[in-house]
């Protein structure tokens, strides 16, 4: 029976093998950030592009390392994924990534539309000698600051992180639980003399994760710890609409969102990225290397930097496309809503007095003072993050709950591998929300 049974899987497995996937395109992407009618219209668009037909299978995720374990650990044959800015640079690290070529024949290469302020931040990734640029194309992007109620907090002082510090707060502060974001904003906020005197620079820093660092971060996080209600990974964006809380460390993605919320019961909520300092952070569509239909897959990228699709994309999820020029700035540009800012960073050198929303393309000063993530000692930093927000887990306790991950995913890879030769894979909508939690 057990013979049986083994040849039977080994079949399975060679019909796997052998399945043609030159009319199937398969994109893993995060829940509720695209818009899914551009799935279909790239099926039309393809045809019309290259003569070939092609059938999008579309799947979502809700955090990177779900779908990072499946290609690393299930060797899955996704053909495009979009993961986050570290989890790019552990892809590249682990040789998990197959470089973008760019010959389309007679489509037009789209993905120049990327602005220049992106790329040159996607040159700070390091993968081992491999440029990011090479190997991803950035999707959307945002920073790092504070959602604030100014009925309860002037804009003075959410002009600086130690408005958190502020015992009159206490109880009303949310922050965003993701330690990666918050660590390296901190880190950079509390080096600000040192960049300001050139003893430390926004590209080097935050790769820091020296004891010394960790030690500085900690500290601060502890001297206003108390006036923490929560730590959210989706809900502190509602609790500032409902004045249960009157500043959230957050993202910029999640602070329009409750500003256009408020907006609507005529609340007034802001964002504000402080004054000394922050980081930016950005999703990317890459090419895994178990890929199987690498044109379709580098085909879907660049309709994606098409201006028209990025800008309904926008519309869609309520984030910011790294796509610039000026198709985008005009659909974007509103002199009755903002007030005149410099984006030149963004859009080019004549867009250094444009009305744009400062929520999602905040001023050049401001943005210069912004570092990027990394993918820097992650156990180090959870250690941290767990000692801040109170849990004393022993090492053990650690492993056992790494151990016990593990077997899990384990489970999962089997479980989904026997089942997909079991049923016929067809596309997958998931009701649409209004904006994604980025983890």
């Amino acid at each position: 029976m057990k013979r049986i049974l083994y040849l039977a899987l080994a079949a399975l497995l060679l019909m796997g093998c052998s399945e043609d996937r030159s009319q199937i395109l398969k994109v893993y992407n995060w829940a509720d950030y695209i818009d899914e009618e551009l799935l279909d219209e790239f099926e039309v668009w393809y045809e019309e592009q290259t003569g070939e037909k092609v059938e999008i299978i579309y799947q979502t995720f809700d955090i990177n390392e779900t779908m990072l374990s499946k290609i690393e650990l299930g060797h899955e044959d996704y053909d495009v994924v979009c993961p986050s800015d570290y989890i790019i640079e552990r892809m590249l690290k682990n040789d998990l990534l197959l470089p973008l070529e760019r010959e389309f024949g007679d489509t037009p290469d789209y993905i120049g539309n990327v602005a220049p302020f992106i790329r040159e931040k996607f040159d700070e990734i390091e993968g081992y000698g491999k440029n990011a640029n090479d190997y991803s194309v950035a999707y959307m992007w945002g920073t790092v600051g504070l959602i604030y109620n100014p009925k309860y907090i002037a804009e003075e002082e959410a002009s600086s992180w130690n408005v958190l510090r502020n015992p009159a707060y206490k109880g009303k502060v949310l922050m965003k639980d993701a330690f990666r974001d918050v660590y390296t904003a901190l880190l950079v906020a509390l080096n600000k003399d040192d960049i300001d005197s050139g003893k430390a620079d926004l590209v080097s820093l935050p790769f820091d994760t020296s004891e010394k660092s960790i030690s500085l971060v900690e500290n601060y996080l502890n001297s206003f710890k108390e006036s923490i209600a929560g730590w959210e990974a989706d809900f502190g964006k509602e609790q500032m609409t409902k004045e249960l809380a009157w500043i959230n460390l957050s993202w910029s993605g999640d602070a329009q969102w409750a500003i256009d919320e408020a907006a609507e019961i005529g609340m007034d909520l802001r964002y504000s990225i402080p004054d000394e300092g922050s980081v930016v952070w950005f999703d990317g569509w890459v090419i895994p290397k178990y890929a199987k239909n690498i044109k379709a897959a580098r085909y879907f990228i660049n309709y994606m930097c098409m201006p028209e699709n990025a800008v309904r994309n926008m519309d869609m999820t309520g984030y910011v496309s790294v796509i610039g020029g000026n198709e985008v700035l005009e659909a974007m540009s509103d002199e009755e809503e903002y007030d005149a800012l410099d984006a030149s960073y963004f859009f080019g050198e004549d867009a250094d007095s444009v009305s744009v929303n400062p929520t999602m393309y905040p001023d050049n000063s401001t943005i210069m003072r912004c570092g990027m993530m990394h993918d820097s000692d992650t156990e180090a930093l959870l250690k941290m993050w767990s000692r801040v927000k109170g849990d004393n887990a022993s090492a053990w306790t650690y492993i056992l709950i790494c151990l016990v991950f593990a077997g899990l995913i384990a489970a999962v890879i089997i479980k989904y591998t026997r089942k997909r030769y079991r049923i016929k894979v067809s596309r997958k909508h998931k009701t649409r929300r209004k904006n994604r939690p980025r983890y």
